[in-house]
């Protein structure tokens, strides 16, 4: 349990197997992508597993987007034939025009004598559209199959000369998305959780996992924790019958690299939709400590008292109103380039440097006494999806062999109304020292932000900082729910992050950091303003970054305002209704991407 004191965790040693991710027993399983080689019948031969026991319930063909017309090579008009159809006949009658992610789904007959339950021949042939065959259109294809598959557990895809190694793992990404469901989640939530602690329990100055956050099983017999209890049905395992795949060491790394990411965001979808009765920040805290040390990675907790001593008075303020007290969780990463102080030199001379990532971990948001309208309280459990996607992306540096030192900051509150809660016009001491004159406790997550900047800056000796955070409900306005916010103070870290998040398919737009709006933010008794209060200018997502900006020292930092991309209303692609996971993909196409180190601000 996390009392009031600190709490350090080392990682335990990694979980040994191939596939085995050691992070998967906080998630429900994700369906599995394996290859074969050979007819389709060769994809029921897997065996061993739940599966649908070895049958295979259907059969995926795809269709690349040619200049006269849909195309496919012989192994994919062969395996349709064997079903007993004609492919090119199919696509005149139907009309298919191979769009990435389309799908016609062919019910097929049972041969003559069989019961539908009794056969082993598939029941039904999904047609997948590729389009162009790009990376987004492999992943739009995963996510179709997850989807569409409907109650079947093994499907066999042939994607015949289509499919190549730069395909695959956005094939395998877009699998597990899309097969994300938030059923079973309490059950999840619930796993590997001790009794709620107090901050009133004794103080633990440094101990292991074990002794710090229980046992580690929630029967104390060494079981996991059935996180998949609540994932009922659907894909369990794709197929891909391909004989140049099968033999691929770069297939199978891709296979591999795409299980550790889908994990990593499915566990921030999770937390993100967790009920905020059940995620308090103390709750997150201890399970970010867990997921932390079972991913091999060392975790440290600052807790109310020590927030308080230490100077973090955005997040000491902004937790005061809630019964529910605010947490501060360190995650820690020394990558193979990164041990030795300073880094050391990558392979083309330039050192990763302490890359540092900052979220956002409102665990709930009521406005404060600033109160939000009750409509926009509904979906308040969802803002802390920076600290979400922080968490999510560390979770997978270890398996993904990222370079150079990375640490997360988790910053977690809960603005609520109290006796004790911040009030508009009180004068607040973040860290280091800088005053903020509080105009609206609603804009309570720059404050709970900037401690964290400047404790990064000032402390951590960060020589990069991104921050991730559920900022501004003017950014939705802006671009809208699929599309996040960049605000950057260097050239070389905005392209290198914008370039990640296209590779992943997580659209971002760079925003101006517009100076003319800086003294908006002057204040008569303090140094700042947490609201562009001073000058009419508007631009909420500027001035809320322009505030931001005021914290990190000088050092090359940029920030991503999530609010709307981090939720979504309903299911589509690779994206879940509810928590998207937004950010974990981004982050991670960017830390494992060729060193480019921007120079200090100034």
């Amino acid at each position: 349990m996390i009392g009031s004191a600190s709490v350090t965790s080392k990682p335990a040693a990694p979980e040994a197997g191939p596939s085995a991710s050691p992070v998967g027993e906080f998630t429900a399983p994700l369906p599995t992508v394996v290859l074969r080689s050979g007819p389709v019948g060769a994809a029921g031969a897997t065996g061993g597993d739940d599966a649908g026991d070895g049958v295979v319930g259907a059969v995926a063909v795809v269709l690349a987007a040619g200049a006269d017309g849909p195309r496919f090579d012989d192994a994919i008009g062969q395996a349709v034939g064997d079903l007993g159809i004609r492919l090119d006949a199919l696509i005149e009658s139907e009309s298919l025009r191979a769009d990435a992610g389309s799908v016609l789904i062919v019910p097929l007959t049972v041969p003559p004598g069989e019961s539908a339950e009794g056969t082993a021949q598939p029941r039904r042939l999904l047609v997948v559209g590729v389009g162009a065959g790009r990376a987004a259109d492999w992943r739009a294809v995963g996510a179709a199959l997850a989807r569409r598959s409907g109650s079947v557990a093994r499907l066999a895809l042939v994607a015949g000369s289509e499919l190549t190694s730069d395909g695959l793992r956005p094939l395998a990404e877009g699998v597990a998305l899309g097969a994300y469901r938030v059923a079973g989640l309490l059950d999840r939530a619930a796993a590997r959780t001790d009794p709620p602690a107090t901050v009133d329990d004794p103080p633990a100055a440094e101990t292991d996992a074990g002794a710090a956050l229980g046992s580690g099983s929630p029967n104390g017999a060494g079981e996991t924790s059935g996180a998949g209890a609540g994932g009922g049905g659907g894909l369990r395992e794709v197929v891909v019958l391909s004989a140049g795949l099968t033999d691929d060491p770069e297939a199978q790394e891709a296979l591999r690299a795409a299980r550790a990411v889908a994990t990593s965001v499915w566990i921030a979808r999770d937390l993100v939709n967790t009920p905020s009765l059940v995620k308090s920040p103390q709750w997150l805290a201890e399970r970010a400590v867990r997921i932390a040390v079972a991913a091999g990675l060392t975790a440290h907790v600052l807790g109310p008292a020590e927030l308080a001593e230490q100077g973090f008075g955005g997040l000491s303020a902004v937790g005061r109103g809630s019964p529910r007290p605010p947490y501060l969780v360190r995650i820690e990463y020394d990558g193979p380039a990164g041990a030795a102080a300073g880094g050391s030199p990558g392979a083309d001379g330039v050192t990763p440097g302490h890359r540092v990532l900052v979220g956002k971990g409102i665990t709930f948001d009521s406005g404060g006494l600033s109160l939000k309208p009750a409509v926009s309280m509904i979906p308040m459990k969802t803002d802390m999806a920076g600290a979400a996607a922080v968490l999510g992306a560390m979770t997978a540096l270890p398996a993904l062999g990222v370079q150079g030192r990375v640490t997360g900051l988790l910053c977690l509150a809960e603005n609520m109304i109290g006796a004790q809660a911040m009030r508009p016009g009180d004068v607040i001491s973040c860290w280091g020292g800088t005053t903020v004159e509080v105009l609206n406790t609603d804009a309570e997550g720059r404050l709970v932000i900037a401690d964290g900047l400047a404790y990064a800056a000032g402390e951590l000796g960060a020589d990069v900082l991104v921050d991730l955070a559920t900022l501004t409900g003017a950014i939705s306005v802006a671009l809208g729910r699929r599309t996040a916010g960049l605000f950057s103070s260097d050239d070389a870290l905005a392209a290198a992050l914008s370039a990640a998040a296209e590779t992943v398919g997580e659209q971002v737009w760079r925003l101006p950091l517009t100076d003319e709006y800086r003294p908006a933010l002057d204040s008569t008794v303090a140094d700042l303003t947490n609201m562009g209060r001073a000058l009419d200018v508007g631009a909420g997502s500027i001035v809320a970054a322009l505030f931001l900006r005021e914290f990190v020292g000088g050092v090359p930092w940029a920030h991503l305002d999530i609010a709307g991309a981090a939720r979504a209303d309903a299911d589509d692609g690779e994206i879940s209704r509810g928590g998207t996971g937004w950010g974990v993909r981004t982050l991670l196409a960017w830390l494992t991407s060729p060193l480019v180190r921007p120079a200090p601000a100034g």
